[in-house]
């Protein structure tokens, strides 16, 4: 069959390769219709998100968002599972947001992001692209952002898993609908699966009890059955508790790379407050005072600090009926009342855990 999705393709031949893209199965007069459709599609996401977006994820994309899809046409339904899971298209563009400073971009870019990117290079090298990453560090230094730029720099699908999802129906099912997660994720493509708060599904069995033990030893069955497909997918799990994993989770042969996240240096926070600073009716403000004023700040920390900046211009106006400027006396203003979250005290376990734990 042709690969070139320029030319002209039979009806059977499309039925084939809209299969192949994203598991949904038409009748060839069907598929013939959809693939034209599914090529414009490919164009306007493209144009949309000002990048080149993938065959796959243009295919899944315009399938979705169908009005209706014949029952007895699909099979399976895949593009349902990720409609169901919630999974994302990202802007590339968030990678920029990341100061190349702020660790660990460029080891995400070399050990990550480059291997998947070019494959054949990595064929040649014998290198094997990650297939399942652990993001460890404190509460709010930006491991969530890591996993979403990194799914929009592939140009993958982002989808997340939290424990809250598989609870749904009960303790007792969380091991059972982890396996049909994995089940239904290792057939994907182009895919970023990330899992927050791993530690709640992959603790210690050291202490845990019957259900707690029966789900990390379900966790651990499906991570090498997932890493021996040869699809595109990259399982990335996140926990601010690294000592509270199980220890088999942590040893080689699991997980490609042990990352860990934290805190911002000077140029790290300064790209960030540029990103925010862009989306503020400012007028002076003095960026190295920022810096200097965000010390131990996290992503999360700033965030929140321009969230209460914006409130507070917001009233200001609403009050005075006057255009009322963001100024670097505003955040002397209102920076007292956000707290940063690291402390020398979590600065310190950090490192100490980055000592014993990372693996890159």
């Amino acid at each position: 069959m042709n690969d070139n999705p320029l030319e002209i393709l039979s009806p059977k031949e499309c039925t084939i390769r809209i299969l192949e893209l994203s598991g949904v199965a038409f009748e060839p007069a069907i598929a013939a219709d959809l693939w034209l459709n599914i090529l414009k599609h490919k164009w306007l996401l493209s144009e949309k998100l000002e990048r080149d977006v993938g065959l796959r994820t243009a295919c899944i994309d315009f399938l979705e968002n169908l009005e209706q899809v014949p029952d007895e046409n699909t099979n399976p339904p895949r593009g349902n599972f990720l409609k169901e899971m919630g999974a994302q298209t990202i802007s590339g563009d968030l990678w920029d947001t990341i100061s190349d400073s702020q660790p660990p971009k460029q080891l995400v870019q070399r050990r990550i992001i480059q291997p998947l990117m070019e494959e054949g290079l990595s064929l040649k090298h014998g290198v094997v692209p990650p297939k399942a990453i652990v993001f460890f560090g404190p509460p709010g230094t930006g491991k969530t952002h890591f996993v979403k730029a990194i799914a929009g720099v592939l140009s993958w699908r982002y989808i997340e898993v939290v424990p809250s999802m598989l609870m749904a129906d009960g303790v007792e099912k969380i091991g059972a609908n982890l396996r049909n997660v994995m089940e239904e994720a290792r057939n994907l493509n182009e895919v970023v699966l990330f899992i927050d708060e791993f530690e709640e599904i992959a603790g210690s069995r050291d202490m845990a009890d019957r259900i707690d033990k029966s789900i990390t030893n379900e966790f651990l069955k499906q991570i090498p059955l997932l890493k021996e497909r040869q699809n595109k997918i990259l399982l990335v799990c996140a926990t601010n508790y690294i000592r509270d994993l199980d220890a088999a989770m942590l040893r080689p042969g699991r997980f490609d790379c042990i990352i860990p996240v934290g805190g911002l240096d000077n140029d790290g926070r300064a790209t960030i407050l540029r990103h925010y600073l862009s989306k503020l009716n400012t007028g002076q403000v003095d960026l190295n005072s920022l810096v200097k004023m965000t010390s131990g700040f996290t992503p999360a920390d700033i965030e929140y600090l321009f969230q209460q900046v914006a409130h507070y211009a917001f009233e200001q106006e609403l009050a005075s009926k006057n255009d009322f400027l963001v100024t670097t006396e505003t955040f002397i203003h209102v920076a007292p009342t956000v707290q940063p979250s690291l402390s020398r005290e979590v600065l310190e376990e950090f490192e100490k855990d980055r000592i014993s734990y990372a693996r890159v």
